[in-house]
């Protein structure tokens, strides 16, 4: 009898635990769904990813492939016996790098995850954290540049260290960007510099008159507009424009000198570009390396955290990122096959 009681009573808790089990999940499954849609709806995420745990696994393929078992499983063991002293805070935290990435365009679209990330990174560095940006720009409008450049002087003014990583190039706008670190690494033939400013357009003015087409422009201010595509341009507004121009390289200028002082100015200021090999002996980059080797580097002594904020573009923003990109590839369709011309 009591055999039979006590039977049917284990019966009764495991359909228990299986009703409160199944609750639990369809509670769990309905708030991931909502925070799903939640995420849909805005975006936006922040995807994390261990640096360190990525060339771990790149290292463990190869030992997989090369090691006798023995040594294998002696590592493992190793391995697993770090991970619980490491879970149990045995370990001192060690220092973190925060990697940041900034790919370029006209138009530096980039900075509006760029300031994301730094906003993140900046709630939560500590003494000994720093930060590592991998940028590639060919430069681009200067007021966007300016902004992107801005993000980052928001590190030195919270004293977060920060090294600037150029493996292929940081050129105009893309080093008024890294200019802004503490330490600037660049690949032997990473493209650099080219301090000046560039403006051109295109006028219509003799097509339209020959087609008989009137065009009028008025404005409210003597210089409200300089030169213009289709109006006929006047030897004082060229002459504004160009003093425009030179304005905003002296500004240029004035915000390299700022943050690296070292540099010959009237030596690196004249719009020419520089391989890293060059670059180092101007002194617009600190040293020849690649952002791997600077990462592998640090990867048994510091966290290795890469972030990366994403934001689901709207239709036009795809639209002008494509024309872009085709664009930059038209462009790069015209060099010789050599790519040793940056322009």
């Amino acid at each position: 009898m009591l055999e039979t009681f006590l039977q049917n009573y284990l019966i009764f808790l495991a359909k228990s635990v299986t009703v409160v089990l199944a609750a639990a999940a369809i509670i769990t499954i309905a708030i991931n769904a909502v925070r799903s849609l939640n995420s849909l709806r805005h975006g936006e995420r922040l995807d994390i990813r261990s640096l360190n745990q990525r060339f771990r696994d790149l290292a463990d393929a190869v030992r997989e492939a090369v090691l006798p078992d023995a040594e294998l499983k002696a590592l493992q063991k190793q391995r697993k016996a770090e991970d619980k002293a490491r879970h149990k805070g045995r370990e001192s935290p060690r220092p973190r790098v925060f990697v940041l990435n900034f790919d370029g365009d006209l138009h530096a679209h980039a900075v509006e995850a760029l300031r994301e990330e730094i906003s993140a990174v900046l709630q939560l560095a500590q003494s000994g954290d720093e930060v590592l940006l991998r940028l590639e720009s060919e430069g681009g409008l200067v007021h966007a540049y300016g902004l992107a450049a801005s993000q980052l002087a928001r590190f030195k003014s919270r004293s977060v260290p920060l090294t600037v990583a150029i493996d292929k190039v940081a050129a105009s706008g893309g080093y008024l960007m890294a200019c802004v670190a503490d330490r600037i690494i660049a690949a032997p033939f990473a493209v650099v510099g080219s301090i000046g400013v560039i403006a051109q357009l295109p006028n219509f003015n003799r097509l339209l008159r020959r087609m008989d087409v009137d065009y009028e422009l008025h404005t409210a201010g003597e210089f409200k507009r300089t030169l213009t595509l289709f109006g006929e341009n006047t030897e004082g507004a060229r002459a504004k424009f160009r003093e425009e121009l030179e304005d905003t390289h002296r500004l240029f200028k004035d915000f390299v000198t700022e943050h690296r002082p070292q540099l010959d100015l009237a030596r690196v200021a004249t719009g020419e570009h520089w391989f890293g090999l060059r670059a180092v002996d101007l002194k617009l980059v600190d040293a020849l390396q690649t952002s791997d080797d600077y990462l592998l580097g640090k990867v048994d002594t510091t966290e290795l955290i890469e972030l990366r904020f994403q934001r689901r573009p709207r239709l036009a923003e795809r639209l002008a990122q494509g024309m872009a990109t085709l664009g930059r590839g038209l462009r790069r369709s015209l060099l010789d096959g050599s790519g040793a011309r940056w322009r």
